[in-house]
């Protein structure tokens, strides 16, 4: 069991999402950066799915009411267990009574607490993934309070095995992806089903852009501001199913990403898509970042998901036989 002892706004349990129920217009939810999820487990030996906490305001602190393993993971920061600093992308011990202290990252936004067996909440829909919108998953469907307490799930066979190691994140050990320059985080996106509604100007316009995610983004989409995109004409859409990484355009012009709470349907014209490749650099992309589009072909999207499945299956092969050493 961990006890919440501080814990702002908008922490949650997350695992990788609801998946198959957006018919019944319920979002996916999961992890706003699923690789951090994904290699924390990965660290611990948990399933990949397993719920974690995702950490996005500071600072949090929690204890370990029995002996348990956990990995941190997702933003640089500083965390301290019993008052010893804990590296990032690390796992390691704790005993009964300590106290775990996540601090504000240096870059990113967002940590990640995963724990050995995982936390133990119910399934709903087939999924841990506190869902705020809708009011369940995680603790009551509701961000972390001081005081919740929650369970985690058995770690039998664990105790002689080793755990006190780490591993390279993976915006160092991921190839293939654009660089950071100038402060500028480039995301890669294809071309989504309205973009020909636009105008060339407007186009031209959309990739020249250093887009500045606004305050008011959240973890059901991304605002962005910096310029405005306007058709020639008013167009009535039905609306459509849309999924994370859609860039859709409102009327007023300010494209809006959708993310991992992202509405089911909507009927905003849609620009472009970012791809899966890129999703979880997104989620670590704090407001008032800068980003700007860069666009590939279908076939660089898919190839681009190889090296990130390369880096997490390589990672638990690593982190297996390290435990079992």
């Amino acid at each position: 069991m961990i006890e919440i002892l501080t814990s702002a706004a908008f922490n949650t349990i997350q695992d990788l999402g609801r998946h198959g129920a957006r018919r019944f217009g319920v979002s996916t939810s999961g992890a706003m950066d699923p690789v951090a999820l994904a290699a924390g487990n990965a660290l611990l030996g948990n399933d990949e799915n397993a719920a974690g906490i995702e950490i996005q305001t500071f600072p949090f602190r929690l204890r370990f009411q029995a002996d348990a393993t956990f990995a941190l993971t997702g933003a640089d920061h500083v965390s301290t267990l019993g008052g010893s600093t804990v590296r990032p992308w690390w796992c390691t011990r704790a005993r009964a009574g300590d106290i775990l202290v996540v601090g504000l990252p240096r870059r990113g936004a967002r940590v990640y607490a995963t724990f050995g067996g995982g936390i133990d909440v119910p399934c709903v829909l087939g999924s841990r993934s506190t869902h705020l919108r809708a009011g369940f998953g995680g603790i009551e469907g509701r961000t972390l309070q001081a005081g919740d307490v929650a369970p985690i799930g058995s770690t039998k066979g664990n105790s002689d095995r080793r755990f006190d190691f780490g591993v390279a994140p993976p915006d160092v050990a991921i190839a293939g992806a654009p660089p950071v320059e100038d402060g500028v985080l480039r995301i890669r996106v294809m071309r989504a089903g309205e973009y020909d509604l636009f105008s060339q100007t407007m186009q031209a316009r959309f990739w020249s852009t250093k887009w500045k995610i606004s305050a008011r983004s959240d973890r059901g989409g991304y605002r962005l501001s910096g310029n405005q995109l306007i058709l020639d004409a008013p167009v009535e859409m039905r609306s459509h199913g849309v999924v994370a990484g859609v860039v859709q355009v409102p009327p007023a012009g300010e494209p809006i990403i959708q993310m991992s709470d992202a509405n089911t349907a909507g009927g905003y014209p849609k620009m472009a898509a970012v791809i899966q490749a890129d999703l979880w650099r997104l989620g670590q992309a704090a407001p008032g970042s800068i980003i700007a589009f860069s666009e590939v072909s279908y076939q660089d999207a898919v190839a681009a998901m190889v090296p990130v499945n390369d880096y997490l299956a390589k990672l638990r092969a690593t982190a297996n036989l390290y435990r079992a050493l």
